[in-house]
């Protein structure tokens, strides 16, 4: 065991001299980094409205979607309401534009701007006469444009489609990402069902369709045992929206299977070999993903690859050997990612790395509260402004939920 921590050790150091000859040699300059600074008060909890690596700013950058509420140490269930509102970044002014019980703390209400009125529009998911559906609204007249019967999980950079999938089976499998209540039908008894799973949304019609069924995935999974069921998590398009990323997991057995797939559900291909899994990922560009997952089925890192080739790489030379919340800038220049909590001082850190030297920058490290733990646990989930001179994150560190942002200068 010694020498095991002596070899990472020693990795460390290799890392961070690699770091250090990286900006000595000119190869790379970091920008400068702000101390972060809270933007929401501390009378209620707060959060991002969505799912890290999704765009919180309105494009002038003025705004972003944050959640407000009361409730603190419990999953919310379906009588926990929240109060979706945006801060005016030249006040830090909270202001309310909608109730929401459609929500949970890991990813909000998964609010997005449509990128077809950027500044003024978003969705957000709700429930509303008993189902689970998202809401179409403009922010600054409060008027709701479109019900859509759906909730989405993930938005086009065009603004006009979206993906769909099953909450109320989220909430069975795992509670903390699901909604409670009756809004959809989890379909608990059947494992891989035939008529759920995906579904594209068009924004405009409200037309849903099935792209991939959970029974398209059952002889391409690991076999789940007896009274297991499989679910579909986090999911999200590609640069340009042609294509999407998803994970496929089964209880009670945790097993994880990483997909790609064009948009209408064809090419749907597995990302690795048995006994790699996957966590959490993003998009660098249509041809390229990020992915924390087991590499070689032995260690967590950050893995960088081509979807269809086995040109596995893993980024930031040991640093960033684990399962963190990596998301790249606009301009694909960096990437910031976080640490969960570690035992005892249970820091939360932040890393950014150039892409190209894989040189690494400590952003910061934030003490989490034992009281913040479990389904209500709070991850740092950092997300870039559209311009990329931002980082935003979620963080207890000062005892109460709160949000922050950083400012960088290229």
């Amino acid at each position: 065991m010694k020498s095991h921590k002596a070899i990472k050790i020693i990795c460390l150091f290799i890392a961070l001299a690699h770091c250090v000859k990286a900006q000595h040699s000119g190869a790379i300059k970091f920008p400068s980094v702000s101390k972060p600074f809270q933007v929401t008060a501390n009378n209620n909890e707060h959060l991002f409205a969505s799912y890290y690596g999704i765009n919180s700013w309105s494009k002038n950058q003025r705004y972003i979607t944050v959640l407000e509420t009361d409730v603190k140490f419990k999953i919310p269930d379906e009588n926990d309401t929240a109060t979706l509102g945006l801060v005016d970044l030249q006040s830090n002014k909270f202001v309310p534009v909608a109730k929401t019980t459609a929500w949970n703390f890991q990813q909000g209400c998964m609010a997005h701007w449509l990128s077809t009125s950027p500044d003024s529009v978003i969705i957000y998911n709700d429930s509303r006469d008993g189902k689970f559906v998202s809401i179409i609204l403009n922010v600054f007249t409060r008027k709701e444009i479109k019900v859509i019967p759906h909730p989405v999980a993930a938005v086009s950079p065009n603004g006009r489609e979206a993906i769909s999938i099953n909450f109320a089976r989220l909430r069975i499998t795992r509670t903390d990402y699901g909604y409670a209540g009756p809004g959809q039908d989890a379909k608990s008894g059947s494992a891989f069902p035939e008529d759920d799973g995906i579904f594209l949304i068009d924004l405009q019609s409200g037309i849903s369709k099935l792209i991939v069924s959970y029974a398209q995935l059952k002889n391409i999974v690991p076999a789940i045992i007896e009274k297991g069921i499989e679910y579909i998590g986090h999911i999200l398009f590609s640069r340009s929206g042609t294509k999407i990323f998803f994970l496929a997991r089964a209880i009670p057995t945790w097993n994880t299977t990483s997909f790609t797939a064009n948009k209408d559900g064809s090419d749907l291909q597995r990302c690795f070999p048995d006994g790699w899994g996957g966590s959490h990922f993003d998009w660098s560009s249509d041809d390229q993903l990020m992915i924390t997952a087991m590499y070689e089925a032995k260690q967590y890192a950050h893995i960088l690859f081509t979807p269809g080739q086995k040109n596995y790489k893993r980024l930031g030379n040991g640093l960033l050997d684990y399962d963190g919340h990596g998301t790249f800038s606009p301009d694909g220049k960096w990437m910031v990612t976080d640490t969960y909590p570690g035992q005892g001082m249970r820091e939360q850190k932040i890393y950014l790395m150039d892409m190209k030297t894989q040189a690494v920058l400590p952003l910061g490290r934030y003490v989490e509260p034992e009281q913040f733990s479990a389904g209500w646990r709070c991850d740092i989930h950092c997300r870039w402004s559209p311009q990329g001179d931002m980082i935003g994150f979620n963080s207890t560190h000062t005892g109460s939920r709160q949000v922050y942002i950083t400012r960088l200068r290229h």
